[in-house]
């Protein structure tokens, strides 16, 4: 909740709409910050009906925002379809930098930071974690990947499978009270999973 801007908190303040992914978890960040802004739902679910409705309020004037639940919009969200769209109707779109999990998570990992990747979240099946994996085997730098926390023990054992034991990071919770982040090689990491 604290992780926010001056610059977006005026942002959103300035808004007459804000789009966000569930308004239970957005409402919480806006009471915080005394923002009194009507919220309307923008997530996986929408689809083109939503999104010329949203081209239509900023046509009549309005100034609209959208928010992600957590970290930033558009990463690993279905938010580039809307910019997409209004990029493809001339509409002026502005960003408010802030919090990034991917960021935050280089930077406490204890993995090299000059050169990365980021692919999203890993697949749901074990050949499709594999498959990701000989992709990049040859890549000279530090992956990242998102991963659901049921997911996350196959998805290491395949990247022991595949890239060998190398050293790795697991971060969680990243900015909040119960904020983890663990380095260790892969094995090491697995092992911790299965106490």
């Amino acid at each position: 909740l604290s992780d926010i801007t001056l610059r977006a908190i005026d942002v959103l303040s300035g808004s007459d709409i804000i789009f966000c992914e569930d308004t239970r978890v957005s409402s919480k960040l806006l009471a915080k910050h005394g923002i009194k802004v009507p919220l309307k739902v923008y997530n996986d679910n929408s689809d083109e009906t939503q999104r010329s409705y949203i081209k239509d309020l900023i046509a009549s004037g309005k100034v609209i925002s959208l928010i992600s639940d957590a970290g930033t919009p558009l990463i690993s969200d279905p938010g580039y379809k809307l910019v997409r769209d209004l990029k493809e109707s001339g509409v002026n779109i502005d960003v408010v930098p802030g919090a990034c999990a991917i960021i935050a998570s280089l930077s406490i990992s204890g993995l090299p930071t000059d050169r990365f990747i980021f692919a999203g979240f890993l697949p749901k099946t074990k050949e499709g974690k594999v498959k990701i994996f000989k992709e990049f085997i040859s890549l000279d730098s530090t992956m990242v990947f998102y991963e659901t926390a049921n997911r996350l023990l196959q998805s290491l054992e395949a990247a022991q499978e595949i890239l060998g034991d190398r050293d790795a990071n697991v971060s969680r919770e990243l900015t909040k009270l119960y904020q983890e982040s663990k380095y260790a090689p892969l094995s090491e990491l697995i092992k911790s999973l299965l106490l």
